[in-house]
């Protein structure tokens, strides 16, 4: 059986975009031919899409870096190069998407919408952009800018309405079994369900919900030990947690005992998840002993503000009144957690110190070129005020206009940085 995976580190990038091309109309009997050159193509961009066939990140176990195609260069002619295609990572619904860095959630993908991860560079624009009526022959294009790149976790947390806790071998596994079609593994020693399962109970015309069984927690779980730690992230989302405590003490154990030390994990993992609302599935009272235990444990419970329900789930005894019982308390609660994007992009940091290529064409344009003015002019959104006048301060920061006017720029001067031009003022 294939490995549960449910994290998972890779990188991201999406593709850059293609450059412009130099290039003028030449036919028989047309003199002089104006520019036309075309514009380089769109880099591809990173999209994430919820696939219901996934269960696991496993996909994600080997392969870490997944990078788009990049745009096309233009051509003469007036010929636009060919975009990227997009590259499409499916993924299992409920992934979180995590930057690797902070650890802040930019998307959970828990609907059906995609998700683009890393933008596509923009495709550089070709001469035919350039011309005017004072600059008829522009002699330069323009580059590509860089698509997106970015390092992000996925961590895959359950969409699932109800899920199962407990100590190993308590029957947990055995109970999902009984009220869906999941068919989980089931042995008589602890440790036998190795990764979450799900199930859909069905419960009359129009109502169901979705059972998870949590692989069994031991005391000192939310600290790394047994299963539960790589585990208990599944049940953040559920909407009432299951109980299921073994009633009869069968295997020497104290189900009062248990039902705390199981809920002290959950308070150290989770404050807010130990405040969920809990029933108490009292299991394997069909071999209990002494009724007096189940009073015991039954007043223990209520007093933690808990329903309790005797079961046996290996005899189908009392699992239709359990289901009835949280198929109501459902109705009441709220839906499934879905979790809000905590991450905004931040200017990536900028090295002005490298020298920059500056040249003044023949019709007086001047060019202006650089790897860090590049990843600049990605970063920024020149319909937004605050972001030109971020621009504007970094360029003056870098010195460029010092450079310019030492080399003799004039008021009124054209300046061509990639696809952005401006007329030069003091």
């Amino acid at each position: 059986m294939a490995a549960f995976i449910d994290k998972a580190r890779i990188t991201v990038k999406a593709g850059n975009g293609g450059n412009g091309v130099v290039a003028f109309h030449r036919e028989k009997y047309v003199a002089a031919g104006g520019p036309d050159g075309g514009d380089g193509g769109r880099g591809g961009s990173i999209i994430l899409q919820v696939d219901d066939n996934l269960s696991t990140l496993m996909d994600f176990r080997y392969k870490r870096k997944y990078v788009a195609p990049n745009g096309m260069d233009g051509q003469g002619g007036r010929k636009s190069g060919k975009d990227g295609a997009d590259l499409i990572i499916r993924v299992p619904r409920g992934t979180l998407v995590r930057d690797a860095e902070s650890g802040e959630i930019i998307q959970d993908m828990s609907g059906d919408e995609p998700f683009t991860l890393c933008r596509g560079g923009r495709g550089g624009w070709g001469n035919l952009h350039f011309a005017t009526p004072t600059r008829q022959v522009p002699r330069f294009a323009k580059a590509g800018l860089p698509g997106e790149s970015h390092d992000v976790i996925l961590e895959l947390k359950l969409l699932a309405d109800v899920g199962l806790i407990g100590f190993p071998n308590v029957g947990k596994s055995t109970l999902l079994s009984v009220v869906s079609k999941a068919q989980p593994k089931i042995a008589n020693y602890h440790f036998t369900t190795l990764y979450p399962n799900l199930g859909v109970v069905w419960v009359d015309e129009g109502v169901s919900f979705v059972m998870a069984d949590i692989p069994g927690i031991i005391e000192g779980a939310s600290e790394g030990a047994g299963l539960g730690h790589d585990f208990l992230r599944h049940i953040d989302r559920c909407r009432l947690l299951v109980h299921v405590v073994d009633a009869a003490g069968s295997e020497g154990r104290d189900p009062v005992a248990d039902f705390d030390a199981i809920n002290e994990e959950l308070r150290q993992y989770s404050p807010e998840l130990a405040r969920r609302p809990q029933i108490v599935a009292a299991n394997k009272v069909d071999i209990l002993e002494d009724p007096a235990q189940l009073e015991r444990l039954r007043a223990h419970v209520e007093a933690a503000g808990c329903a309790l329900l005797p079961i046996s789930a290996a005899a189908h005894q009392g699992t239709r009144e359990l289901v009835g019982k949280i198929a109501q308390l459902l109705s009441t609660l709220p839906p499934v957690a879905v979790y809000e994007p905590e991450y905004v992009a931040k200017p990536a940091a900028v090295d002005t110190s490298a020298p920059l290529d500056i040249r003044r064409e023949d019709d007086g344009t001047w060019i202006v070129e650089g790897a860090w003015l590049q990843r600049l002019m990605g970063n920024i959104n020149f319909s937004d005020y605050e972001s030109r006048m971020y621009f504007d301060k970094t360029l003056r920061k870098s010195g460029l206009f010092q450079q310019l006017e030492e080399l003799g720029i004039q008021d009124g001067d054209t300046v061509s940085i990639y696809d952005f031009e401006f007329e030069y003022q003091r």
